[in-house]
């Protein structure tokens, strides 16, 4: 039964890619947050359930739980496509009731990997707000597909950083490009006591290393084993530790990444944990925190996380970091390539414990005054204001 709306309100239908805690799944929670704090009404629907969904809960929003037909690679096949097809299809019928009895006035899609919410609000004339958290580079076909569909079923293009905004500025309108860069809660970062060192046994006074993001192709778990390696035949007071889950269906990735440690002999310097929850503690128990993406990642929320924690940030030099890295002051930006040439920036902090302290210092000043929450919502909402 449609429920009862007075004719100036405005509601959110809310299209996602996955029901993780990982960064876009940050900032979805950060943008749900600044509609609900305005009044209105939020309706998420995720294609599976996971730990994402209590927290939309515990914001007051609406939740539902239907395929929507997510792009991945591995549906980069004709059979694959047909699949989408027909999911997406199905997606639509589901979410054309949902927007009848919510009466939705935006669709508000956080991911180019959903493309159903473009196709309804064209259909259903409201307004789409399509938020580009990716730098899409290959296959070529996809990436001008997409160009063309964004193009012509969007009203505003979201993008969180300077980098992603030169991607898609040739096959978007500048016009519609609106680049908002990401912001959340630093609080748990910021206030946060506790550390997770005493989980990992025999560590003591050891220079503490750690990567923490999704196991996939390009994030660059194998790079920083790379770069691991190299370390501990100089260092022998450190310790790595990687942290992260893979996508379902990529669980080899997993396996072939702990067969990169036993084969490179690393299984004494490196403890992998997993998925987890407390990434304040674990951040709080690290010297220096690696982002090393082997392509350019579009705006890292880890990187803000690790900063608010008071790490020296070192990532590559490509995508967002490029624009939220100050170079020498509040980290480090190296290579994507050269492990060796990593592994030499990355041992001038292993040995500088001064240094260390500095940059982790300036990097949570840095992330508190330019990548506020209060800026993120501010701007974010200024898209739902006029349409």
């Amino acid at each position: 039964m449609a429920e009862n709306h007075s004719p100036t309100e405005k509601n959110v239908l809310v299209l996602h890619g996955s029901s993780d805690l990982y960064g876009a799944s940050r900032i979805l929670l950060e943008s749900v947050r600044a509609l609900k704090r305005v009044g209105y009404g939020v309706i998420v629907v995720l294609s599976e359930e996971g730990p994402l969904m209590q927290e939309l809960q515990n914001l007051g929003a609406t939740v539902h739980i239907h395929k929507l037909g997510i792009l991945r690679r591995k549906y980069f096949n004709p059979s694959g496509l047909l699949n989408r097809i027909k999911t997406i299809l199905k997606a639509k019928s589901f979410l054309e009731t949902l927007m009848f009895e919510n009466r939705i006035t935006h669709i508000y899609s956080n991911t180019t990997a959903v493309l159903v919410g473009a196709f309804l609000a064209r259909i259903k004339g409201v307004k789409h707000i399509w938020h580009l958290h990716e730098i899409l580079i290959s296959p070529g076909w996809f990436v001008w597909l997409m160009g063309k569909i964004i193009k012509r079923n969007a009203d505003k293009v979201v993008v969180v950083s300077q980098a992603v905004w030169d991607n898609w500025k040739g096959k978007v309108e500048e016009s519609k490009l609106v680049l908002v860069h990401n912001g959340i809660d630093y609080k748990p970062y910021v206030e946060c006591k506790a550390d997770s060192r005493n989980e990992l046994p025999g560590i003591g006074p050891k220079v503490l290393i750690g990567m923490i993001g999704r196991i996939n192709h390009w994030k660059g778990q194998g790079y920083f084993l790379d770069i691991a390696s190299l370390l501990v035949q100089k260092h022998g007071d450190i310790h790595f530790v990687l942290v992260g889950d893979s996508y379902p269906g990529t669980e080899h990735l997993v396996d072939e990444m702990k067969e990169k440690i036993q084969k490179t002999g690393l299984q004494d310097q490196v403890s992998y944990l997993g998925f987890r929850k407390d990434i304040p503690e674990i951040l709080k128990a690290l010297d220096i925190f690696v982002l090393p993406s082997i392509l350019p990642d579009p705006f890292p929320t880890v990187i803000l996380e690790a900063m608010a924690s008071g790490k020296p940030v070192v990532a590559t030099a490509h995508g967002g970091a490029n624009e939220m890295i100050l170079e020498g002051e509040t980290g480090l930006l190296i290579p994507w390539d050269d492990a060796e040439s990593a592994a030499a920036s990355i041992s001038a902090l292993v040995e500088n414990e001064e240094l260390r302290k500095e940059m982790g210092e300036k990097g949570r000043s840095r992330v508190l005054e330019k990548f506020s929450p209060e800026a993120f919502q501010r701007n974010f909402i200024r898209l739902f204001e006029n349409g």
